[in-house]
């Protein structure tokens, strides 16, 4: 079996990508598997990484704000999308895939588009609850929708051949013990809060999340507070330990990056982050509360629509930047702190949308659509 991914774009689109394809050559060791994406994108990257074989297309979305920026950026996105019909086709021709598969990003588009019209075998999988603009498009065309949420199936427009299989969870995040991951970071009996904003870290959540460490200090809270500023955010965060009078320490752990995540996510009892995909879905793989702030520069504020699903099943309390105060936030936390119990029933209520085998899900609609 010679099977193409799509992907791009986003860690959102690409880490699933490669867990399923990962998935299927545990199926099939002897399956073939190449990748599509840009090669100036992170697909490039963490793909070669993982040993793929990649074949480069170049493919932009369109700016829709005006400005002379953006007009450059739309006449070369036009540039690029005129040479993709002929750049897939070469990709076609040379890898002669028995299946192609699109995981979202705008480099899915004219792959999966022109395999399906050539009779290719084609499947997409949709990781948010608000459907991107491309997956919705090539619904239509293609053999098989895999979408992870419900509420994306109207959404995406083709209900009759669309399965909810969930978001795909590295296996280390179902297997840290959580045990062993609270003594390893000395948590003791306290409450641990675990807070991060992405790889280069959010301003705001930077900004909030400081205001947080100086009311728990000052307040002698029984809390371990583990935070990740991102690449942007160490210089920021050291002044707003000035600005709040707070320090690292005991009770207060700060990293640029987290690259240990299943196991704080393991020692964690509460978690404040934005609400991509991937996040949420091992936020429900390992049933923990959480305080979910949407990021507000993504497309179709599909990040607020995945953190209503978690709020309204008693998850998560999501707050809009645009509403988000270090006072509002510290007040969420008081409440949720003086409630016995209460981060424990949203744990259960987020561990009961979680789709562990979603992986094991894919895999078999993807061999059976082979069948």
């Amino acid at each position: 079996m010679r099977v193409l991914i799509a992907a791009g774009g986003t860690a959102g689109h690409i880490n699933p990508a490669l867990a399923i394809a990962g998935a299927l050559k545990q199926a099939d060791p002897a399956a073939e598997i190449h990748f599509a994406g840009r090669r100036e994108g992170m697909e490039y990257g963490l793909v070669t990484k993982a040993g793929y074989p990649f074949h480069h297309i170049e493919i932009n979305g369109f700016q829709r704000k005006l400005s002379v920026q953006n007009i450059g950026r739309n006449l070369m996105a036009l540039y690029h999308l005129a040479l993709s019909g002929p750049r897939t086709a070469a990709i076609l021709k040379e890898v002669r895939p028995d299946l192609v598969i699109g995981c979202g990003g705008y480099v899915s588009g004219p792959v999966v588009r022109a395999a399906a019209k050539r009779g290719i075998r084609t499947a997409i999988h949709e990781q948010n609850a608000f459907p991107g603009v491309t997956n919705k498009l090539l619904a239509k065309d293609v053999d098989l929708v895999m979408a992870a949420s419900a509420a994306a199936v109207e959404k995406l427009g083709a209900p009759d051949k669309t399965v909810v299989v969930g978001n795909p969870v590295r296996p280390e995040v179902l297997t840290a013990s959580r045990a062993e991951a609270r003594a390893a970071i000395g948590a003791g009996d306290r409450t641990v809060i675990l807070s991060f904003g992405g790889s280069l870290g959010a301003r705001r959540i930077n900004e909030v999340v400081g205001a947080l460490c100086g009311w728990e200090q000052a307040e002698k809270r029984p809390i371990l507070h583990l935070h990740a500023t991102g690449s942007r955010g160490v210089t920021l965060f050291r002044q707003l330990g000035e600005q709040h009078h707070f320090t690292t320490g005991k009770n207060l752990q700060v990293k640029e990056y987290i690259d240990n995540m299943p196991q704080l996510l393991a020692a964690a009892d509460l978690v404040i982050a934005r609400s991509g995909a991937l996040t949420l879905a091992e936020l429900e793989a390992v049933g923990r509360a959480s305080i979910l702030i949407p990021s507000p520069n993504v497309a179709e504020n599909h990040q607020y629509y995945n953190a209503l699903e978690l709020q309204n099943a008693g998850a998560a309390i999501v707050i809009e930047e645009k509403e988000l105060t270090g006072d509002r936030l510290i007040q969420t936390v008081e409440q949720l702190l003086a409630q016995p119990g209460q981060l424990t029933a949203m744990g259960s209520n987020a561990k009961a949308l979680g789709k562990p085998d979603s992986l094991e899900r894919i895999t078999q609609q993807l061999l059976a659509l082979m069948k």
